[in-house]
C-alpha cells in the first residue's frame, strides 16, 4: 500500500499555487510547475512553503521520471 493513497493525493494541493502534486516514491510530493519538492515524514506530507526545497532542471527531469511520466511544467 502506498504511503499516500490515490484519494488523498487527489485532494492534496501545493500551498503556494494550489495546483496538484505528484507523488515521488514514498518520501516526497512534487510541484513541477514551481519546481518545488515537499517531504513526507512518517506518512505525513509537510506542505509548508518554508520547508519545501527548490530543484534545478536536472533534478526536475529526474523527479518527473520517478513520478511516473511527464506532467505540465
Amino acid at each position: 500500500m502506498p504511503v499516500i493513497d490515490d484519494r488523498l493525493l487527489e485532494i492534496l494541493a501545493c500551498p503556494e499555487d494550489k495546483g496538484p502534486l505528484l507523488l515521488v516514491g514514498e518520501d516526497a510530493l512534487y510541484n513541477p510547475r514551481l519546481k518545488r519538492i515537499y517531504r513526507i515524514d512518517d506518512g505525513i506530507p509537510v506542505l509548508l512553503v518554508d520547508e519545501a526545497r527548490q530543484v534545478d532542471d536536472d533534478e526536475h527531469a529526474q523527479l518527473l521520471v520517478r513520478a511516473g511520466g511527464s506532467a505540465a511544467e
